[in-house]
Formats: C-alpha cells, sequence, structure tokens
C-alpha cells in the first residue's frame, strides 16, 4: 500500500508513452490543461449513523465539500490525467465534542473523448487511485497550554486509515470513479492558453469490502456517492499546442527541509514523551505551465515526522503546504534551463498523540476519550531557484522527461501556534527539492 502513490506516477507516465505511440502520426487534437474543482458529493455514514440514532441523537449530515486539483493530456480521442482531492464531510456537535471525517484521493483518469477539434470537450472517463481516512471526535475547544495539553492528552480520538499525518507514502486501498468531464476554453486576449470551464459528475466507489472498516464500523460510505464538481483552469489547445515555449507539465517532488522541531521536542521531554528525531519527509507533487519565459502554477506536499511516543502511545507532526506559484525562466540552453519562482500559499501544523489500542464502538464511543490534538495554520512565502534538464522521449514527439532540482526557504508569515508555542521557527526552512515530471 506505500508504494501507491509512487506508482500514480508511473502508471501516468506510462500511460502517456502508450497513447501518444498510438496516435503520434495525426496529431489532429492535442491540448494539455491544468485545473481547480470545487463540489459536494452524497457520503451518509450507515453504521455511525444508526449507532448514534439508537442513543437518540441526530445522524451527520449526508455530504461533504471536496477541493481539488489536476492537470490533464488529451492527444486525439484520448485522455490521461491525475487529480488530488480533499474532501470534508459533514460536522456535528454532541456535548462539548464536535464529530467529523474527511478523506484524501490521489487519481490516475483515463479517458475518451467524444469530440474532436472542438472548443467544447465531452469525455467519458475512468479513475484508479487510492486514499486516506480520518474520522475524529474531539473537543471543541483546543488546548492553549502545551504542556498541560501534553501530561493529560486524552480527550476525545481520532481514527486514520492510510494515515498521511505519517507521510504521503501511507497512502493507500484501492478507489475508483467512473463519470463525464465536460470543458469549454474562452480565449485568453493576447495570450496562447485559453480559459477552461470545467464541470465533472460521475460516480466513486471503493471496489473491494471491508477496506475501510475501523474499530467495528464500516466507513465505506466515505468514499462513494455520485459527486458533481466544478471548476476552472488553464488550457493549451490543440491550435497553440506547437508552441515552442509554452506547455503545461507534471512533477512528483520530493526533497530535504533543514529543520527539526527542537522546542516543541523539549517540550516533549518535559512532558515524559519520546521526542521526535531526524528530519521532516516530503513528498508531493507540482503542476507547472510555461509561455516562453513566463512560469505558473501550484504545487502540494506533506512534511510529515512520526514516532512512538511513549510504551503506549504514537505521536505525528505534519504539515501540509499548498503553494501558488509565478515566475521567470531565465535561459534555456538546449535542454538545460535555469530559473526562479516566488510562491505564496497556505500551511497548517498539526500535531496528534493517539493510544495504540482502543475499543470498538460502541464502547469507543462512550468512553471517547483516548487520543489529543492540536492544529494551527497560516500564510507561507516562498522564493526559489531551480535547474532542469529534460530528456527528450523519442526525439520528442512523444514528450520531455524532466529532472529538477529547486533550492528556496519557506518564510512563515503568522505564528503557527501549538498551545502556546511559536512553531514559526521550525516552519521557517531552507530545503532542497528534487523533481521528476513529464512535460508534452
Amino acid at each position: 500500500m506505500k508504494t501507491y502513490f509512487r506508482s500514480l506516477f508511473l502508471l501516468f507516465c506510462l500511460g502517456y508513452a502508450s497513447t501518444l505511440s498510438v496516435h503520434a502520426q495525426k496529431f489532429y487534437e492535442k491540448r494539455s490543461t491544468f485545473y481547480l474543482l470545487t463540489g459536494t458529493s452524497s457520503a451518509k455514514l450507515n453504521q455511525f449513523d444508526q449507532l448514534l440514532l439508537d442513543r437518540g441523537l441526530s445522524g451527520l449530515p449526508n455530504r461533504y465539500q471536496t477541493y481539488g486539483l489536476g492537470v490533464q493530456s488529451r492527444l486525439n480521442d484520448l485522455v490521461i490525467g491525475f487529480e488530488l482531492y480533499q474532501s470534508r464531510g459533514g460536522r456535528a456537535g454532541l456535548d462539548d465534542y464536535r464529530i467529523d471525517y474527511r478523506t484524501s484521493r490521489a487519481l490516475l483518469n483515463i479517458g475518451y473523448s467524444f469530440t474532436e477539434e472542438s472548443r467544447f470537450q465531452l469525455i467519458h472517463y475512468m479513475s484508479l487511485g487510492v486514499g486516506y481516512l480520518n474520522f475524529q471526535m474531539l473537543p471543541i475547544e483546543q488546548a492553549d497550554q502545551l504542556q498541560r495539553f501534553l501530561q493529560d492528552p486524552a480527550a476525545g480520538f481520532v481514527l486514520r486509515k492510510n494515515n498521511i499525518q505519517r507521510g504521503s507514502s501511507q497512502f493507500g486501498d484501492f478507489l475508483t470513479e467512473i463519470g463525464f468531464h465536460l470543458s469549454y476554453d474562452l480565449n485568453f486576449p493576447g495570450r496562447e492558453e485559453a480559459i477552461s470551464l470545467i464541470g465533472k459528475f460521475g460516480y466513486s466507489f471503493s471496489p473491494f469490502e471491508d477496506r475501510w472498516s475501523m474499530n467495528g464500523i464500516s466507513f465505506e460510505n466515505t468514499q462513494a456517492g455520485a459527486f458533481l464538481r466544478l471548476g476552472a483552469g488553464i488550457s493549451i489547445p490543440d491550435r497553440n499546442f506547437f508552441y515552442k515555449d509554452a506547455s503545461i507539465s507534471f512533477y512528483l517532488l520530493s526533497g530535504i527541509h533543514f529543520t527539526k522541531p527542537e522546542r516543541f521536542n523539549n517540550q516533549l521531554v518535559e512532558a515524559g514523551l519520546k521526542p521526535f528525531s531526524g528530519r521532516p519527509s516530503n513528498l508531493g507533487i507540482k503542476i507547472l505551465g510555461q509561455n516562453e519565459k513566463l512560469l505558473y502554477g501550484m504545487e502540494v506536499y506533506n512534511l510529515s515526522l512520526d514516532g512512538a511516543a511513549s510504551d503506549f502511545q504514537n505521536h505525528s507532526l505534519n504539515s501540509l503546504r499548498v503553494y501558488a506559484d509565478a515566475g521567470m525562466k531565465f535561459f534555456q540552453v538546449k535542454n538545460f534551463g535555469l530559473g526562479a519562482l516566488a510562491g505564496l500559499g497556505y500551511g497548517n501544523i498539526r500535531y496528534t498523540i493517539t493510544q495504540n489500542s482502543k475499543p470498538d464502538f460502541p464502547e469507543l464511543f462512550e468512553q471517547r476519550d483516548f487520543d489529543g490534538y492540536l492544529r494551527n495554520g497560516g500564510l507561507l512565502a516562498k522564493p526559489e531557484v531551480f535547474f532542469e534538464y529534460g530528456l527528450p522521449i523519442q526525439d520528442g514527439r512523444l514528450f520531455d522527461l524532466v529532472f529538477s532540482t529547486s533550492l528556496g526557504y519557506e518564510l512563515p508569515m503568522s505564528n503557527f501556534k501549538l498551545g502556546e508555542l511559536n512553531m514559526a521557527g521550525y516552519m521557517a526552512a531552507p530545503y532542497l527539492n528534487f523533481a521528476v515530471g513529464i512535460r508534452p
């Protein structure tokens, strides 16, 4: 399961290569798109809702809100792409606790377009991917004193399946979607790109039973249901696709962030808990568009530390970063390029301490106090410089396999407090990222 997320990128490359090799001689319809989406889907938690109803309580709202980003390439009638989604379920209150859940999904899309040379696209597609599930019942108010929290963190519970709080490589368990993708391109005056208006609808599900059960209850419906998503993006349609310096690239990135939570570790040791060791792991994706020397795009990555907190507890320190990037490529010499990017985005920091052994429902629901959770978030900025090398596949007739190295520095614009402890010093750090991607 731990290798699924990396496997998606390999499948993307292989699928893209096979698609192009079949149609390499035609090239009558080709386009690449980067887009953002939001939408809603039904997701009624039958077993947990019944547990609530048996106690005279109302069930959770039966829908969740989804946010995501994706990249898609089309050659002739065949379409291949990648999407990353975060979905938050409905919330409910009980006494001083809040019950909610969220899921994340990474999906590889393979589709067929019913349209040919047109601004309008109607694509029938199927998605294959992996996911993560978080279900929690935690106090509405967070602790404001870190030492008091660490001395007695048990307040509610957190259940996680394929726990990406321990790192994005933990993504797992097979998921799929079947649906339709509609888009319409609007000209962007003076630019090679077009604005693409997008709608998606279909049905998502987990094809294997009991893959999303935790502590005696099935959460299968968090991963299943009809969906509707709307969004917009930037597209390079076929009439401009062969413009030499216009492209949209997709990368898988990882690297080193030169930071350690030393002040936080001191607090852990004072509370009799084990400190975190090493530097945070980093795994994410980057989508980068280019028009002549102008660069633009987005990146998402996840920094994680985890380990044993005591003989009967585990803990994790996790930070998700989402950036919008813009920059310039200073020069391109054959397959070598050098440029700079500036990013502005959002980051959070989350500390979770969980007991290794918890009872099943309904006993878990009645006892409740096993785990602890602290969270904060704010704005981040970063400058970076990068060096890249593009390896043409079949003399560039297919795509370039791009290797990139970037060096930058993240600048927190908030305090990122856990309790009263300012974590901005941990968030501020230089980094060295390595990426491998494909560029049409």
